[in-house]
């Protein structure tokens, strides 16, 4: 089963770098949406069918955990499992995150860590399979 990703960072090159580092893991991705904020992110969710959310926190316009949590409130996409990948230092910001079900990578991250939790968080293994 191949994953729908929206991959959401400020910078184009670390979201490059997620997508790449999802297909080193072993991750079978099918379609790769990508935006440059929160905002950006959520106008994704409404067009296309996502699966999995992989989002920073500190973006313009629109950070990642306001975008969590806009998510978390429209039914349509409240169940979409969210990984966090930033550099994000503050132990209470990453604990609120987390208390309201996002998955928290910091970055830089080996793409094993990266594979681990999406296979804990979506049921799909690296060989395409629901765990």
């Amino acid at each position: 089963m191949a994953l729908n990703v929206l991959v959401v960072d400020d910078s184009a090159v670390m979201r490059a770098m997620i997508i790449k580092t999802l297909g080193m893991a072993g991750i079978p991705v099918g379609e790769v949406h990508q935006a440059a904020n929160g905002q950006e992110g959520l106008d994704a969710l409404g067009e296309h069918w996502i699966d999995l959310g992989i989002v920073d926190i500190n973006m313009p316009v629109m950070d990642g955990e306001e975008m969590i949590q806009r998510m978390q409130a429209d039914p349509n996409v409240a169940e979409i499992p969210v990984i966090v990948v930033s550099t994000e230092g503050s132990e209470t910001r990453i604990n609120r995150l987390v208390q309201i079900g996002a998955k928290f990578i910091h970055k830089p991250f080996a793409p094993e860590t990266l594979r681990d939790i999406v296979a804990e968080i979506t049921g799909v293994t690296d060989n395409g399979q629901r765990a």
